[in-house]
């Protein structure tokens, strides 16, 4: 039996659809249903729904042998043990980098100052300003990242935007800074990815082929 790792949310609404015409479909609701173990009517899959963070542990780990997670979390992971066989393409956005209009951060990255960074996405920012040379703090955030800047708890934020937004801090008229996509080149952090442990069965490689030709 193959466990199939899936969270709720955006990547789950862009998801399901690919998993329809594959032939995999949930027969609840799974923003109203509290049931987290899905069986599915074929009797070679089950279906379990996590925690987004989650998701690459559960397959890490062999609670699940395939998941659909954002990049950015499969990143900040760190993703030892996984491959991915498929970029499903949905769920696009970009990692960005954003400060109130009063803080000159071009100067300040120019000058070699020292940066006081807000992010949940600690490992992702560290090897973006690693890469650039530039000395920052990270303060770890779980919550609203626009907050840290407006209160003084950080100069700036590193955070996800999804495609054809602006930070939020931008929408309000406060925000500026590096908005380039702090990934790898080529991909999109947060765009959703299939994984599975390094040594998967063929029937792993055999359902995400079957997504992969619904998407053509």
């Amino acid at each position: 039996m193959i466990t199939l790792a899936l969270s709720k949310g955006r990547i789950l609404d862009e998801t399901l659809p690919l998993l329809a015409a594959a032939g995999i479909e949930l027969a609840e609701d799974p923003e109203t249903s509290r049931q987290a173990d899905r069986r599915h009517p074929r009797p070679d899959l089950r279906i379990v729904l996590v925690r987004a963070s989650d998701v690459p542990t559960y397959v890490q780990h062999g609670g699940a042998d395939l998941g659909v997670v954002g990049l950015d979390t499969l990143l900040e992971h760190g993703g030892e043990g996984l491959y991915r066989p498929l970029d499903l393409g949905v769920a696009r956005c970009r990692m960005s980098v954003a400060a109130p209009l009063d803080f000159d951060y071009a100067a300040a990255v120019k000058q070699g100052s020292r940066i006081r960074v807000a992010t949940k996405f600690t490992r992702i920012a560290r090897d973006h300003f690693a890469d650039k040379g530039v000395h920052v703090d990270l303060i770890k955030l779980y919550g609203s990242m626009e907050l840290a800047p407006l209160t003084g708890l950080a100069d700036a934020i590193v955070d996800l935007v999804a495609s054809g937004q602006h930070a939020e801090g931008q929408r309000a008229g406060r925000g500026r800074g590096d908005h380039a996509d702090l990934g790898p080149a080529g991909r999109q952090p947060g765009g959703a990815e299939a994984q599975a442990r390094a040594d998967p069965r063929r029937s792993i490689d055999a359902l995400s082929t079957a997504v992969q030709r619904r998407r053509a």
